[in-house]
């Protein structure tokens, strides 16, 4: 049988979906050469947001690799730019050779859309398209200053990575108010407001004028109004446009894009066009979903069946760095419209729906989008929803009039309800999966390809499996500790109490470890968890530990260190300033700055100084701000009734007597408090790990906040009346964390598995147990704190502070 020629240019991502559809359903029938001008294959590029933050490495992302490649038989010449295409005699002209072609398919994607800017050429001025962009900017850590011109989800996107990393990070945006193409006013609102929560400046109706170099290299960004923004780099976010220079030099008919038909045939028969270089019926495509169908056309036409592509009604489902949104329909006021409209602010809940002639028409939420596949089925259905006015901005769970258990929303959602949207899945073909033998997420994957793009509806698909398979489903397993053994976090947590190992040698082989004495990634673990469940019998082993918490002190980019000591609740006096001072002069430190944690951190400290400096901090009165530890960071407090008239209680006093007693403990994460005087909140304790809010009454604790990656309010434990009980609490608390929690999780994430209602049985209403946990907490504190700082000091045979003059009798 004779082979046909297929020549594809760019390896993107419809083209990559293409070519799976060509190669599993006929894995003989073309003899395929695939060009791309970047120098690799086709990876997920909606998750470089993701590998920009930390979160993910560029290896997961990848979605073909060699081994793809090679087992399809395709010819790969990946970092070579297609110069030419001879249609007459049907060649593609190409540096390395030129190739000959039966079909030829475009999929050369779109280019970043730069602003003709004064100075746009100038070094550092980059877009954000590729993984080089994201390489360039995942160089830029603390101490670097970033701007972002463009507050759409890929400009918001940047600007977040670039924070969680470090970056001084501002946005510029023309408009007055976030990514105003799938927000109203109120959700851009609260967008912008989540994202300064994280430390990004956001500039609104700010409108560039100049980039502003020296020496070839950007230096400042300049607005119309003359103000300087200075940066290290600038990023353009501001939109794609269709790459068509190399169709059109063809000779194809290019309008924005190149002209598809239904079919995604060019304006020459025997070529195609998928992705974002496509135009069809007048219009441009920029999200996954409709790439992903027009790959499946073009495979089929490639086949000579029969199908058509239609372009359909989308929604939008975004995850801007820790903040959810939705957004389907037309949204915009006009007569005859009205709103529904829910604001949480408490818990940044926000959902607004359009309504019009009784139909939904559009919808837009934030904070909660949960139910946003119902509401699109609605909108794209035009369904008539009188009967449900009243209750439908609660969602499908709520109709009847009556909350239904929480499985009852994707119970409720008709077979065409879509559940994957990057790749058209709709319900009942996830369930016709699940009846044909796929009982696990990874195999409804693998058969119907949903959640596995940006993964935002992977939780949905976990849902519809409860749903379907009821009593016969099986949560996922716990994913392995590490590669030494197959047991989970949880396992191993268990197995340590249950057997009573009490050393490192004994888990390693009682528990079947498959290296002699495990690993980087295992033994931080398990050194926690003896540490924590057998803190008499077992003895911490520094080696065990990450780098930071070896050296007690945070490395930089540049290999020095950053040194933060100790300033009880935030106060400080002029004795322990003036020695600040003083090593700071003495070591040369070249950044000394004001933490969010109310203490001073000295940046830059060469790492044979640290001993010295330690020893000078320490006789001077101050002790480790152990702000490198998986254990009490700060607790930040306002001054309360010493000096302010809304003060309700003592929250500095009762703030330093918190950090007293906590001090030097180790935890499952790090662990930030706040004492807030009074409901206005200064102290910012409503976000933090454990925040206590003082009322007249007494003292309101609440626990799980978060204002990071993720940004969350604190949920109410308990309020008491007296400031012994609410020490009790918190020490309680924080012991029942150390000894429950996996390694690494955050106590909201912790709390997320157990319940709050779990923890505040323990530590609020049992008193026995509460009394019990506080007596074990402080047995561990007997025994395991010191101050790291004075002990290295002592090594050196340099001047120390005694660690009971400093601490244990002032906590008492």
């Amino acid at each position: 049988m004779t082979r046909t020629k297929l020549v594809v240019i760019g390896a993107g991502m419809a083209s990559g979906r293409m070519l799976e559809h060509l190669t599993d359903a006929a894995p003989d029938a073309f003899d395929i050469t695939l060009f791309n001008a970047e120098p690799r294959g086709n990876y997920n590029r909606i998750m470089l947001s993701p590998v920009l933050s930390g979160e993910k490495t560029y290896a997961e992302i990848v979605t073909h690799d060699e081994a793809w490649y090679a087992e399809r038989g395709i010819a790969c010449r990946f970092g070579e730019r297609v110069e030419g295409i001879d249609r007459v005699n049907r060649i593609v002209r190409a540096p390395d050779g030129d190739v000959p072609y039966d079909k030829l398919v475009f999929g050369t994607g779109s280019d970043p859309f730069i602003i003709p800017l004064p100075g746009h050429d100038l070094d550092g001025v980059i877009a954000y398209r590729d993984l080089e962009d994201t390489e360039r900017m995942m160089a830029m850590g603390t101490g670097n200053r970033v701007v972002v011109i463009g507050g759409g989800l890929l400009g918001l996107e940047a600007a977040a990575g670039m924070a969680a990393r470090g970056a001084d990070v501002t946005v510029v945006h023309l408009m007055g108010h976030l990514m105003e193409r799938q927000l109203d006013p109120a959700a851009g609102y609260l967008l912008k407001t989540s994202l300064e929560a994280k430390g990004i400046t956001i500039r609104l109706m700010a409108n560039s004028k100049a980039i502003l170099g020296e020496d070839g290299k950007v230096r400042a960004l300049q607005l119309e109004d003359g103000e300087e923004l200075p940066c290290d780099l600038l990023v353009m976010a501001v939109g794609i446009r269709p790459s068509v220079k190399l169709a059109q030099a063809a000779g194809l008919a290019v309008g924005r894009g190149i002209h598809v038909d239904d079919q995604l045939v060019t304006s020459d028969a025997d070529i195609l066009a998928v992705g974002e270089c496509v135009e069809h019926d007048g219009a441009v495509f920029g999200l996954v979903a409709p790439l992903y169908d027009q790959a499946r056309v073009a495979a089929a036409t490639l086949l000579r069946e029969d199908a058509a592509f239609v372009q359909r009604s989308l929604s939008t489902k975004l995850k801007v760095t820790g903040c959810d949104l939705f957004s389907a329909g037309d949204f915009a006021e006009g007569e005859g419209r009205e709103d529904i409209v829910f604001r949480d602010p408490a818990r940044g809940i926000y959902k607004r729906l359009v309504i019009e002639d009784d139909r939904l028409v559009g919808a837009v939420m934030y904070g909660d989008t949960a139910d946003g596949n119902w509401f699109f089925g609605l909108i794209r259905d035009r369904t008539d929803i009188s009967d449900m006015r009243d209750n439908l901005i609660f969602g499908p769970a709520f109709q009847g009039g009556a909350q239904a258990d929480p499985l009852s929303a994707v119970a409720a959602l008709p077979p065409d309800a879509e559940i994957c949207g990057c790749n058209g899945i709709c319900k009942g073909r996830i369930v016709e999966a699940i009846g044909g033998g796929a009982t696990d997420l990874g195999a409804v994957r693998a058969v119907t390809k949903a959640s596995a793009s940006c993964g935002t509806c992977t939780g949905l698909v976990e849902q519809l499996l409860e749903v379907t398979l009821g009593d016969a489903y099986a949560a996922p397993e716990a994913a392995p500790i590490c590669g030494c053994t197959d047991l989970g976090h949880e396992d191993v947590r268990r197995l340590i109490k249950a057997k009573e190992l009490k050393s490192q040698p004994a888990v390693w082989q009682e528990l079947g470890w498959t290296t002699p004495n495990g690993c980087h990634v295992c033994r931080p673990a398990v050194n926690f968890y003896l540490l924590a469940d057998w803190p008499v019998e077992y003895r911490d082993d520094p080696q065990s530990r990450f780098v930071n918490e070896r050296k007690h002190a945070n490395i930089q980019k540049d290999g020095t260190f950053s040194v933060v000591p100790r300033m009880w609740g935030g106060i400080t006096n002029a004795r322990e300033l003036r020695a600040i001072a003083d090593a700071a002069d003495k070591y040369g430190v070249p950044t000394v700055k004001v933490t969010g944690g109310q203490r001073i951190d000295l940046l830059g400290v060469r790492g044979e100084d640290l001993p010295a400096i330690w020893a000078d901090l320490n006789s001077a009165g101050l002790v480790s701000g152990h702000a490198y530890s998986k254990g009490l960071r700060t607790v930040k407090t306002c001054v309360g009734t010493d000096h302010c008239r809304f003060g309700t209680q003592d929250s500095t006093g009762l703030g330093i007597r918190l950090e007293k007693a906590l001090w030097g403990s180790w935890t499952p994460h790090k662990v930030k408090l706040g004492v807030s005087g009074c409901p206005r909140n200064c102290a910012e304790a409503t976000c933090k790990d454990i925040g206590i809010v003082c009322v007249d009454s007494g003292y309101q604790i609440g626990v799980g906040g978060a204002a990071g990656m993720d940004l969350k309010e604190i949920e109410r434990l308990c309020e008491v009346a007296t400031e012994e009980e609410a020490m009790d609490v918190v020490v309680a608390f924080v012991q029942l964390y150390r000894e429950n929690a996996r390694y690494l999780d955050r106590i909201y994430k912790w709390i997320a598995k157990v319940g709050l209602d779990w923890a505040r049985e323990r530590v609020v209403d049992d008193r026995v147990e509460r009394a019990a946990l506080v007596a074990r907490f402080e047995l561990s504190q007997s025994i395991y704190r010191r101050d790291p700082w004075a002990e290295e000091a002592r090594k050196a045979g340099r001047k120390y502070a005694p660690l009971a003059d400093l601490t244990l009798e002032a906590a008492q």
